[in-house]
């Protein structure tokens, strides 16, 4: 029978942190842990990614036509398990080569399967993730900073190439359960 696994995932350079806990099938992949990680940070799987494992070890996309990382590991095929043996193994996850986005990824906790619970399970967070393309952390925060006062030149732009409807401050787990019941739908196939 599967155990399960649980995680802890934050953004790093966030400040205050945002962070999500999570628990998946020690079975799956991380590939499946890709998919899983756009939901629970609330990305929208536009751009590539890879995992670094103690600084010298990449899990990714191994279709991708990234010139990099030639000798990056195939996540559709890396089991979790693989990586993630014992509570405080770490990755790193990073998402959008352009902008940078880095997490450090941690198993807290290697757990019994609960019959009654429906797996991916996202169990608790803080704080919504950045908006994409918006240049990386620093630029992340300068969007946020000309969004608070109305009075920066850059405040009218930004509102608009928002939509206007961006709230730091959101996190809905009710949202982010019901969009992990079907993760798989959430491939967009980079290549």
């Amino acid at each position: 029978m599967n155990k399960i696994l649980q995680f802890k995932i934050s953004l790093k350079g966030s400040k205050p942190l945002i962070w999500r806990r999570f628990q998946v099938e020690s079975n799956k992949t991380f590939y499946d842990l890709h998919l899983i990680i756009q939901i629970v940070m609330g990305w929208t799987n536009t751009h590539l990614y890879h995992f670094c494992i103690n600084k010298n070890y990449y899990i990714g996309n191994a279709d991708s036509d990234s010139d990099d990382l030639d000798d990056m590991a195939d996540d559709k095929t890396v089991r979790l398990t693989e990586i993630f043996a014992k509570p405080k193994s770490k990755a790193v996850y990073e998402y959008d080569f352009g902008d940078g986005w880095q997490h450090d990824v941690q198993l807290e906790k290697i757990l019994d399967r609960d019959p009654g619970q429906n797996y991916p399970v996202c169990l608790k967070g803080e704080l919504n993730c950045p908006p994409e393309d918006c240049g990386g952390i620093g630029g992340f925060y300068f969007l946020i900073e000309a969004l608070k006062d109305k009075k920066n030149p850059e405040h009218k732009s930004m509102t608009e190439w928002l939509g206007g409807n961006y709230d730091p401050e959101y996190f809905d787990l009710d949202e982010i359960n019901q969009l992990l019941k079907n993760y798989k739908d959430y491939d967009l196939e980079l290549n």
